[in-house]
């Protein structure tokens, strides 16, 4: 009989996240998945539900393979294929294993670029998150624990506590920071090595609360595109396309890029990322974390972002939710945590303290506080 925390996993994803219906179809897409309890019994419920689910299996070393000697022809291919298929689906859900977080990191940059040009932007940027439903997981295992640093067994504790947290009342705790954002017109932040300001004024506010990702927590929105001014150092450690960062420092005029430079990592590859097209030196995305039961990094995104007491500022293609009309062929969310153990930090609006050391300020928000 499967764990009772994996049901409840599959109900939110099925009922909840996708809000799938009778008559519709589901793409579950698996990537290194070395467990298939999850992916039945999404199947299993959708069947129950009246829906049509399709499964599609893949390697990251196979898709490495076909990466490292991609062709134009041969992307744009694979990218008519499952525009195909996505065409046809009404939801989406992705799990992702992780066997091996740089598994990609010797692909030529060149391929890369081809890739995310010719099949993510078409497949993924154009079509699922446009028009389907969707929601994206990452799958417990011992490389997951190991990039934690917990034991397989805590590790899969701390999972289902974070993924598993009760989305609609999360939702109702998001309502007061949505206003709050919806109102104000400048942010300054401020902490080590960071004194950053850029406007919002006019940029639609979205909350996130278990629709699109899973684990989730936070309210995004994104700056007015040339409005960035200052610098920034992330000091959550970051992997992009395979490669690791840490210490990621950005400086910037006029909402550009003018200076990038990390601790730990490839600096030149660094660059080369945020000089992938002309939107990667912009920023498309800035939000703040607000689950509870995320409180410090493990090198994986879909958690990172969504710490308590933190924030991320994205370089690349803005969401269409809050569109400030960048465009780019990257999304790379970079993260900054505020909490006192981490070096503490402000975030304002119109001057005034919203959040200070990873704490609100408003008695109103102290519910999206890690305690």
């Amino acid at each position: 009989m499967p764990d009772p925390r994996w049901e409840t996993l599959a109900d939110t994803l099925i009922r909840y996240s996708t809000r799938l219906q009778p008559g519709e179809s589901l793409l579950v897409e698996c990537v290194d998945l070395d467990d298939d309890v999850l992916p039945r019994l999404i199947v299993q419920k959708a069947g129950r539900l009246g829906a049509i689910a399709l499964v599609d299996l893949k390697r990251s070393r196979i898709v490495r393979e076909m990466l490292r000697g991609a062709t134009e022809p041969q992307l744009q291919c694979w990218a008519a294929t499952e525009s195909f298929r996505m065409d046809r689906m009404q939801a989406y859900i992705g799990l992702r294993g992780s066997d091996n977080v740089s598994e990609l990191v010797d692909v030529p940059p060149d391929r890369m670029n081809l890739y995310n040009q010719h099949f993510m932007t078409p497949v993924h940027f154009e079509r699922r998150i446009k028009n389907t439903r969707w929601c994206v997981l990452r799958m417990p295992g011992p490389a997951m624990a190991q990039l934690a640093g917990m034991s397989t067994e805590a590790f899969e504790d701390f999972y289902f506590e974070a993924c598993n947290v009760d989305y609609p009342l999360l939702a109702k705790a998001l309502k007061p920071l949505v206003q709050l954002m919806e109102d104000a017109r400048e942010v300054r932040i401020t902490g080590p090595d960071t004194d950053l300001r850029f406007s919002i004024e006019g940029i639609p506010v979205v909350p996130c609360a278990g629709e699109m990702n899973i684990p989730d927590g936070e309210v995004f929105t994104a700056p007015v595109k040339d409005s960035v001014e200052g610098f920034i150092r992330f000091n959550a450690p970051t992997i992009y396309q395979g490669s690791a960062f840490d210490g990621i420092r950005l400086e910037f005029r006029q909402g550009r890029i003018c200076k990038a430079t990390c601790e730990a990592g490839d600096e030149e590859r660094l660059n080369r990322i945020l000089q992938a097209d002309d939107g990667a030196s912009f920023i498309g995305e800035w939000s703040l974390g607000c689950n509870p039961k995320i409180q410090r990094p493990m090198r994986d995104i879909l958690f990172d972002e969504k710490i308590a007491g933190s924030f991320h500022l994205t370089p690349g293609n803005a969401y269409d939710e809050a569109d400030n009309g960048n465009r780019s062929k990257i999304h790379w969310d970079l993260v900054q945590i505020q909490t006192p153990e981490f070096g503490g930090g402000t975030v304002s609006f119109d001057g005034k303290p919203i959040r200070v050391d990873g704490r609100f300020v408003d008695d109103s928000l102290h519910a999206l506080d890690p305690d």
